[in-house]
């Protein structure tokens, strides 16, 4: 086998793998109170978790894609701050990463053994020909349903998704629809269940 016929083969695999985006699941976990007859019901609005900025216009994509799916779910949906019987407070953060590579780029290896016939030595040297890994969109999305005038937590649901950087499930736009969807499947969903949606 020639050299040629060796690294052909090799090109072509490290070529399509620049080529797939690969999209993890999103990894979902809900609570509720026990009593879930008031959820799907009434007015509701969708205002900032304590300590969160509301103004970015990413969160704004957010907050419109959980009305979305508020408003498919019964509830009337209205502007943060209006009068409503409930309020949902959303927390979003995302970063972008490069995973670790596990060991160098090149690894040295000796090796010697002794015997009746005599003593040798070895030395071998690897190469990782496996190109660097992708940068990674990492995003957690977090709402919490509540009474707006005591206050009670009536459900909670907690959403992470990672995706290739280069994925168009990176984009927010694209992003915050598939969250906001898998965050409510099968609402209120089995309370303290982590869920993976595809």
């Amino acid at each position: 086998m020639t050299k040629l016929q060796l690294v052909l083969p090799l090109a072509a695999a490290l070529a399509l793998s620049g080529c797939i985006a690969p999209t993890g699941p999103v990894e979902v976990t809900r609570f509720h109170a026990p009593d879930t007859s008031t959820l799907g019901k009434g007015a509701i609005a969708v205002e900032p978790a304590p300590g969160h900025d509301g103004s970015s216009l990413e969160w704004k994509a957010y907050q419109a894609a959980i009305e979305r799916q508020l408003v498919l779910l019964g509830y009337a949906a209205v502007p943060a701050g209006a009068s409503s019987g409930q309020v949902a407070q959303l927390r979003l953060s995302r970063e972008t990463y490069r995973p670790e590579r596990s060991g160098g780029p090149v690894s040295v290896g000796i090796g010697g053994s002794t015997g009746t016939y005599g003593s040798g030595l070895g030395v071998g040297i690897g190469i990782n020909l496996m190109p660097r890994s992708a940068e990674q969109v990492r995003t957690d999305l977090g709402l919490i349903i509540r009474d707006r005038a005591s206050g009670l937590a009536l459900w909670e649901g907690r959403a992470s998704f990672t995706v290739r950087a280069g994925s168009p499930l990176a984009t927010t736009a694209l992003g915050a629809a598939k969250m906001s969807e898998a965050l409510f499947k099968g609402f209120p969903g089995q309370s303290g269940e982590t869920i993976e949606v595809k």
